[in-house]
């Protein structure tokens, strides 16, 4: 029995040879078997890439054998995935709160004054104010994508505030 010279498909002539030898007949494979809507061709792609990333350990006699069960886990992977999804789409969120009616309304009105105080405000508090507390910014990072000082920042920010809480009641 001749031994392989090489051991291992980390050769770009060895891969290439076994890419064009088995990539037509993976993904025909993968498109009989489960069809054009789990994506054959994308499946048999990562599946060679899975090939490269393991190719010290795989001798080309076992490549063959490696594509199609790595491509056909994939599937099959794919296959609960989009149960997964099918499962949560048909999942309805529910119409009803418990909160009160009262509560409700409340919430809008508060949330109208809160849009209409801040669009009272200039622009540089408003970004400013926003950055800190929306998405949570540290001052001297809004200085530095707004190209001004801390001190300023803080001043904008403090100003936003001040006018914030003098126009809604309970504002903190």
């Amino acid at each position: 029995m001749p031994k392989d010279l090489h051991e291992n498909v980390c050769s770009e002539k060895i891969f290439s040879k076994i890419y064009n030898t088995y990539s037509k007949d993976l993904y025909n494979y993968l498109y009989y078997k489960y069809g054009e809507s789990l994506g054959p061709n994308d499946k048999m792609q990562d599946a060679f890439i899975k090939l490269l990333d393991n190719c010290k350990k795989v001798t080309p006699a076992k490549a063959k054998g490696f594509l199609f069960s790595v491509a056909k886990n994939m599937m099959l992977n794919e296959i609960k995935h989009q149960k997964v999804v099918l499962r949560y789409r048909e999942i309805k969120p529910k119409e009803y709160t418990n909160e009160s009616p009262e509560f409700i309304i409340e919430q809008k009105q508060f949330l109208r004054k809160y849009q209409n105080a801040l669009a009272g405000l200039t622009e540089d508090q408003r970004v400013a104010f926003l950055l800190n507390k929306v998405e949570g910014k540290k001052h001297s990072e809004i200085a530095e994508m707004l190209g001004v000082t801390r001190k300023a920042v803080e001043n904008r920010i403090y100003t936003a505030y001040k006018k914030l809480k003098n126009e809604i009641e309970g504002f903190k």
